[in-house]
């Protein structure tokens, strides 16, 4: 029984390893898919506009102001998530960005692929991991952190 629950430790010891890594893919992934979209934004900024005239109602904000907040957040915080530099903020920033995607354009409900609202859903459940759990050890944060002495396992 001792050399099973030995061999389980060992398992998880390799797989605790490749932890900074899948933290890193899963960065990459999720930023270079709204990074993409906020280039698109940007490059026919008037099919932009008309897009958050016409189809897109985002709430309160008028929709000149929701197009460039859409296309700034889809274009900055991806690129603090991919260093890791403010991590958190990054991923929580876009998580926002993200619920206010599904919430401004209601038509994502209604078709007949549910494929769209899905992705929307695995965007968000990763944001919100990296938002709770941080970029991980292969981050400028991390190395910020370590240098300074500041970062949790150092200072224990």
């Amino acid at each position: 029984m001792r050399n099973l629950i030995r061999r389980g430790l060992a398992l998880i010891g390799l797989v605790d390893r490749l932890q900074p890594a899948a933290l890193l893919a899963l960065r990459l992934y999720v930023s270079s898919v709204f990074f993409r979209s906020g280039l698109v934004k940007v490059s026919d900024w008037g099919a932009t506009l008309a897009l958050f005239h016409d189809e897109y109602k985002v709430p309160v904000l008028p929709p000149d102001a929701a197009a460039c907040i859409g296309a700034f957040g889809e274009l900055a915080f991806p690129v603090l998530i991919v260093l890791g530099l403010a991590g958190r903020f990054g991923a929580a920033g876009l998580f926002v960005v993200n619920a206010m995607a599904v919430i401004s354009y209601p038509q994502l409900w209604g078709f007949d692929c549910p494929a769209g609202i899905q992705m929307h859903f695995v965007w968000g459940t990763i944001l919100l991991l990296l938002a709770l759990f941080g970029p991980g050890r292969l981050s400028l944060d991390d190395l910020i952190l370590r240098r300074l002495g500041l970062h949790p396992a150092a200072a224990a």
